[in-house]
């Protein structure tokens, strides 16, 4: 082996160590010691049979993140970084961030280094094809920027991919496949039509088998995207799962999945972004409006939704005279709370208008929270605490407020829509947290 293969493997190691301790915080849902495990005894043997050509296109990719993983470690140990933006681009920089140096390094990296493949496989409109309005939007466009020409993170050979792409959208599949007189079953229909999948790409390329998936992701929207993979954890237990719907109490595991935002894309555009009212201006002290469904908006109205207290306006339907945007943008803190899943839009629609979400939920994974601080730009409020929400946020000094909000208007970069994707954008988190994940693994052991 090379004296330079050794000391980028060497490298590497430590590096991976600072990387884990900096992004995947020591708690019960961020386990380091999961990445080790991703190799299986099947899948070391399956390595060991294989070709040497095969081999060496492994350790050359390997070869390339374990240079990105060093130059990370060198910006955090550093506390700098070596970026390619150029003069006058956004750079993230701030409270908002766990680490500056780590994520701008990262995204550095990984717009030099990360291609994926893209199977072809499937037809539209089950594969290759998402809803590109509504609630679902970003599942669709995300699978439209994978599939588009020009693409610079689009591999042009499977073998020089670090990262395998699913083209299938769960809302297409139940837009097309769901009546409710054939409900029952249609849960394992819909896992079945991945698993074929699974099955016909494992069959034709070795991508798959190399460490069962681990390298493989795909992306959803909807409410049912985390159950197309959990009654066979065999098959997809190293899967990263890019979900809106991101409920550790459902199955979703940090360490390997990715928490996405949910967009209510409009029917004739992408979403508008703006600065919303001035935080001087805005008078109302926190806003709802949307159907009293599941335990957490039953209790939010419960308490609050009489609208007997002007300061916490909470609405099940606006009237003809009221404007949602309007009351987004005229409001200090936008509640955000769970209705029959975590996922939501609200949380999207208050830091486009400038407005703090208020997040209440239960073992809901905050989207991109790798590199954002949650904290600097939100509140989170328990569900047992509901009652005492007026008093939670009114204790919030007004200085403090000023900064939390000014947070939000310079995080709206990450949140927005761009067609074709933009440095540091919605899809660039998405791609950037996934490819967090792949620099974590390894198809070769040392």
């Amino acid at each position: 082996m090379a004296a330079s293969t050794k000391f980028y493997i060497t490298l590497s190691l430590f590096s991976l160590l600072f990387l884990a301790i900096y992004l995947f915080p020591w708690n019960k849902t961020h386990n380091f010691l999961i990445v080790s495990n991703l190799l299986s005894t099947s899948t070391t043997k399956f390595l060991q049979h294989e070709a040497k050509p095969n081999i060496k296109k492994k350790l050359a990719i390997e070869e390339q993140l374990a240079k990105a993983r060093g130059k990370i470690h060198k910006a955090i140990v550093e506390k700098r970084f070596a970026s390619n933006q150029k003069n006058g681009s956004f750079i993230p920089i701030g409270t908002m961030y766990k680490n500056s140096f780590a994520f701008v390094q990262s995204h550095t990296e990984m717009m030099k280094t990360f291609k994926i493949w893209t199977y072809k496989e499937g037809d539209i409109p089950l594969m290759h094809n998402g809803p590109m309005k509504s609630i679902y939007s970003a599942e669709g466009h995300f699978i439209e920027e994978m599939e588009r020409n020009g693409n610079p993170l689009a591999a042009k050979h499977p073998d020089e991919a670090h990262a395998f792409f699913i083209p299938i959208s769960v809302a297409k599949i139940v837009h097309y496949l769901f009546t409710p007189a054939e409900a029952y079953g249609f849960l394992e229909r819909m896992q079945t039509i991945f698993e074929d999948y699974i099955d016909i790409i494992s069959q034709r390329y070795p991508y798959w088998n190399r460490i069962n998936g681990a390298d493989h992701f795909f992306v959803s929207c909807h409410d049912w995207g985390p159950i197309v993979s959990r009654n066979n954890p065999k098959l997809f237990g190293n899967l990263i799962r890019v979900l809106c719907n991101a409920n550790i109490s459902e199955g979703f595991i940090p360490m390997r999945d990715v928490s996405m935002t949910e967009i209510n894309g409009p029917y004739n555009s992408i979403p508008n972004v703006s600065g919303g009212q001035s935080p001087h201006n805005r008078s109302i002290l926190a806003f709802f409006a949307g159907g009293n469904h599941g335990v957490v908006r039953n209790k939010l109205f419960q308490h609050w939704g009489s609208n007997e207290d002007n300061d916490i306006q909470i609405y099940t339907y606006l009237q003809e005279n009221q404007n949602y945007t309007d009351l987004l943008s005229g409001s200090k803190y936008c509640l955000c709370p769970s209705g029959y899943e975590v996922a939501s839009a609200r949380i999207t629609e208050a830091i486009y208008v400038g407005c703090i979400p208020v997040i209440i939920k239960n073992q809901y994974v905050l989207p991109y929270s790798d590199v954002l601080d949650w904290s600097q730009f939100s509140v989170q409020v328990p569900v047992m605490k509901i009652p005492d929400l007026k008093r939670i946020l009114e204790d919030i000094p007004f200085s403090k407020y000023l900064e939390m909000q000014k947070r939000v208007l310079e995080v709206q970069k990450h949140f927005t829509v761009h067609i074709p994707i933009e440095n540091f954008d919605v899809f660039h988190m998405i791609l950037h947290s996934v490819w967090l994940r792949r620099i974590n693994i390894q198809l070769l052991k040392f």
